[in-house]
C-alpha cells in the first residue's frame, strides 16, 4: 500500500512536470472532483461553463478509494481539482498534498468551515467527521466557498457563477425547510438511528437525532463481535423500530446486527437502503444532492414511525 502510494505521487510530480499549459483562452475550465456530492454542486454553479470529470461515481466508496491510471490522467489535465478534505478521500491524501506543493490548484472544500463547528473524532485520523454534506448549512458554507474560488480563478464567467450559486443556494434553503418539516412529523423519542458507519452525525446534530453507526467514521475499521452485540443490546433498550443499511457500505454488518438483536428473542427491520458517501445514480432523483437528501429523510421518517 505505502509502495502504491509513493509510485502514485512520484508518477503525478513527473507528469506534472511535463504537462505543458497550452489552454485557449476561450477553453472550458476543466475541473476534476472527488465526491458524488462535489461534482453535483460543482455542476450546478458551473453549468455548461465548465467541464467537470468526478472520479467517485455511484455507490462508491471514498474512504477506501483507489486513484486507477484514468484517474492519474485527469487529474494531471485537471485545470482545478476539488475535493472534500478532512481524510475523506483517505489514500488520495498524500497526492493531493504533493499536488499543492507543485503549485496545483487543489482545493478542499472541507476548509471552508469553521472548525469549531466540525464534530471531532478521537477514532479518524483527522480528529474531525468528514461527512460535512449532512448538514445544509455546511453545504451553503462549501456552496458559497466553491463560488468564490471559481470566480477568482475564472474571473471572465464570474457574475455567472455568482448567478448559478445565488439560485442553488436558494434552492438550499427551500431544502433546509421542507426536512425539517418532514422531520417534525416524527416524534423526539423515535429519533434514533442506527446505520452501518458513522455518517450522519451532522444530520443528527442538525435534526435533532441520536445516531449510533456500527462502524467508525471511517469504513476501513471493522466492527467486532462485540460492537455487534453492544448495538443490540442498545436496540433493545431503546426499542428501535428499523436499522439501516447504506449503499457504499457492504450489507452484511446490518445483517449480522439484525441477527444479533433475534438471538435476543426481539425483532428489528431493515427500514431501507440510505445513500451515505456517495449519491444515487445520475439518472434518478437520488443522483443529486437534493434529492438524495430528500430520499433519505423520507426514508427514515417512513421506517421510524
Amino acid at each position: 500500500m505505502i509502495n502504491r502510494i509513493i509510485s502514485l505521487c512520484f508518477l503525478f510530480i513527473t507528469l506534472f512536470s511535463c504537462k505543458q499549459e497550452t489552454k485557449d483562452k476561450n477553453e472550458k475550465l476543466y475541473v476534476v472532483t472527488t465526491t458524488s456530492m462535489i461534482t453535483d454542486l460543482v455542476k450546478n454553479i458551473g453549468k455548461d461553463l465548465i467541464k467537470v470529470d468526478g472520479l467517485m461515481g455511484s455507490g462508491v466508496d471514498p474512504h477506501l478509494y483507489k486513484a486507477s491510471e484514468g484517474d492519474v490522467s485527469k487529474l494531471v489535465n485537471a485545470d482545478v481539482i476539488i475535493y472534500n478534505g478532512l481524510h475523506l478521500e483517505g489514500k488520495l491524501v498524500e497526492v493531493f498534498e504533493k499536488m499543492k506543493l507543485q503549485n496545483r490548484k487543489a482545493i478542499a472544500v472541507g476548509e471552508s468551515l469553521d472548525k469549531n463547528t466540525l464534530i471531532g473524532s478521537d477514532y479518524f485520523a483527522s480528529n474531525y467527521d468528514p461527512h460535512i454534506w449532512f448538514s445544509v448549512t455546511n453545504w451553503k458554507i462549501v456552496t458559497q466557498f466553491v463560488i468564490d474560488k471559481l470566480v477568482e480563478i475564472d474571473a471572465k464567467n464570474a457574475s455567472s457563477y455568482k448567478n448559478n450559486g445565488k439560485i442553488y443556494l436558494d434552492k438550499l434553503s427551500q431544502l433546509e425547510k421542507e426536512l425539517q418539516n418532514t422531520i417534525t412529523t416524527l416524534p423526539k423519542e423515535k429519533r434514533i438511528l442506527v446505520t452501518a458507519h458513522d455518517a450522519f452525525s451532522y444530520f443528527g446534530k442538525a435534526f435533532d437525532f441520536n445516531v449510533v453507526g456500527l462502524q467508525g467514521l471511517s469504513t476501513a475499521t471493522e466492527a467486532g463481535v462485540q460492537d455487534v452485540q453492544k448495538l443490540a443490546n442498545f436496540i433493545i433498550k431503546n426499542e428501535v423500530k428499523a436499522i439501516f443499511v447504506e449503499t457504499s457500505v457492504p450489507k452484511r454488518t446490518i445483517k449480522a446486527l439484525q441477527a444479533a438483536v433475534k438471538s435476543k428473542n426481539h425483532e428489528v427491520v431493515i427500514g431501507g437502503t440510505l445513500f451515505s458517501d456517495a449519491l444515487g445514480n445520475p439518472d434518478t432523483n437520488e443522483g443529486n444532492y437534493i434529492g438524495m437528501f430528500e430520499y433519505n429523510v423520507n426514508t427514515i421518517v417512513n421506517a421510524l414511525k
